[in-house]
């Protein structure tokens, strides 16, 4: 179950970017002057056990900003929220790979990374490899594999977490075809295994598919809850 009330989250910009050392120095006594973007404004929902919640809007409506505070990335600068079960975030698919080591060791990496000991990581090996499809290139150096080989490899590793709660940001807008069907499938399992699921989608036929009920948010705010055709429907038509 998760119970979100009234988070808001604003973060600062500078207006000038100082990166060298020389900047710096030749700056020092002009303090940096920043405007404010407030990316959330007032977000309540709640999602019940084994429901899918859809989550739709266009780039920059604070999408992926309440998917970070949700798998606490960011803290939002008020409001709280109550979380009941392990959740487990996919929204940077990849991140702690080390390109210079092969998939084998990226594998142990990743996924004790992720919260896997390395008794567990050994136990699904095997499964991690054959949903990827890298039996062949497990001692290739990860810089060597495409991009669409290197998040198949992470999806792979982060579907073999148990949880109650998964945050999935995006997962079906990288990959190729066959990628794409491999996830929903997936999501097929997870739901019928009653998992709960927060869903960031572009695709209505996605959110329609797999999601209970439906949030369109827009700069920061929350335009549509509620049933999935009707919020789509809001949001289509705006």
């Amino acid at each position: 179950m998760i119970k979100v009330e009234n988070i808001s989250k604003t973060f600062r910009i500078p207006h000038e970017k100082r990166e060298t050392v020389r900047e710096h120095l030749f700056s020092f006594f002009k303090p940096l002057e920043y405007e404010t973007f407030q990316a959330l404004k007032n977000i309540s929902f709640e999602v019940k056990s084994g429901e899918w919640l859809g989550i739709m809007g266009p780039n920059g409506s604070g999408k992926s900003t309440l998917l970070k505070i949700l798998a606490g990335i960011y803290l939002p600068d008020s409001g709280k929220i109550e979380m009941k079960g392990k959740a487990v975030p996919f929204l940077e698919l990849g991140v702690g790979f080390n390109p210079e080591l092969s998939a084998r060791d990226n594998i142990f990496l990743n996924a004790i990374i992720l919260g896997m000991t390395k008794s567990e990581v050994a136990k699904k090996f095997t499964n991690i490899v054959q949903f990827a499809e890298i039996e062949r290139f497990l001692d290739t150096k990860l810089k060597n594999f495409s991009s669409g080989m290197q998040v198949r490899l992470a999806f792979s590793i982060a579907i073999q977490i148990e949880s109650d709660i998964y945050i999935l940001d995006e997962v079906l807008a990288v990959g190729d075809a066959a990628f794409q069907k491999k996830c929903q499938e997936e999501f097929t399992r997870m739901k019928k295994l009653g998992k709960t699921v927060l869903l960031v989608s572009h695709d209505m036929e996605t959110i329609r598919r797999y999601c209970h009920r439906a949030i369109w948010l827009d700069k920061g705010e929350i335009k549509e809850h509620g049933e999935v055709e009707k919020v789509i429907n809001a949001y289509l038509g705006s």
